[in-house]
Parts: structure tokens; C-alpha cells; sequence
């Protein structure tokens, strides 16, 4: 639940977020963690919702995405707004989103050192670490009948 009055989560198909959530997801994946562009843009975004964390004057701090598989994933928040309660915000927020979709487990490739954030939220890690994009990560799931992300 976002408990920051900053910000506020909204849902969003990909044409209503693209002009605020690619910008995030290029400063924060191909600029800051050095995924290159063309694994980023997947093609995939369109069969997604889209999360955007969003200030009073419609400014985006933050942005993920939820497949209709349940896959949760292209978490991201800009680097002042860390820490600060949007990641949380922006995964309750999916979570809830697939649960009224009929969504029965969730997952996600967490970077490894997000495994504990994720932890923090009821999913879990399975399987060995792998490499996605050059970045550790290990696959987490979580039943979305598990209770609510961050109450």
C-alpha cells in the first residue's frame, strides 16, 4: 500500500505510459546498469499493465509491469526516489492488479541484491542465480493468495 502522500500509483496500458515509464526504464536499465537497448525494448509492452509511480504534477518516479503471465518485471525507480517507499508502492499495486485478473502466482527475475526487498513481499527464490542482460538475478514466485504486499 503506498503510505507516501508524494506519490501516487496509477495503471496504465502501454500508450498511456510509454511517455513517461521508457524514459525511467532507459536512465535506470541501459544507462545506469548497461543492458543494452535492444534487450530492453522486448516488444512485450503492449500485452502489459503498466504501474506508474507519479507525483502531484504528473511527474513519473518509478515504473513496473505485470504480464498477462503473471511475470512482474522492468522495476523501476529513479535513483532520488530509492528508498523512499515507490518500488513498494508500485509492486503492491501489481499484486492486487493480479489478483482481480485472475492471476494465480506471480514472478519475477529479482537482481540479487533486491532478493530481500522482494523477500520482504512473500516471494520466493527458486532455482540457482542465472544471468539475464550480463546482471545476477534468480527467479522468485509468490501465490497471489498470499496476503497483501506490505501490510
Amino acid at each position: 500500500m503506498n503510505h507516501n502522500p508524494a506519490f501516487n500509483v496509477v495503471l496504465l496500458d502501454w500508450e498511456a505510459a510509454a511517455e513517461r515509464a521508457g524514459p525511467i526504464r532507459e536512465q535506470v536499465f541501459v544507462h545506469e546498469q548497461n543492458v543494452p537497448l535492444q534487450l530492453e525494448w522486448d516488444g512485450l509492452d503492449d500485452e502489459c499493465i503498466h504501474a506508474l509511480a507519479v507525483l502531484a504534477d504528473g511527474a513519473a518516479i518509478g515504473t513496473a509491469r505485470l504480464r498477462p503471465n503473471g511475470h512482474i518485471g522492468r522495476m523501476a525507480v529513479l535513483p532520488a526516489w530509492r528508498g523512499r517507499g515507490a518500488g513498494s508502492a508500485l509492486l503492491c499495486t501489481l499484486v492486487r492488479s493480479s489478483r482481480e485478473r485472475g492471476i494465480g502466482t506471480l514472478y519475477l527475475h529479482a537482481q540479487v541484491q533486491a532478493i530481500e526487498f522482494y523477500r520482504r513481499h512473500d516471494f520466493s527464490p527458486v532455482g540457482p542465480e542465472f544471468l539475464e542482460a550480463g546482471i545476477a538475478h534468480r527467479k522468485m514466485v509468490r501465490s497471489a493468495a498470499a496476503g497483501d504486499v506490505g501490510d
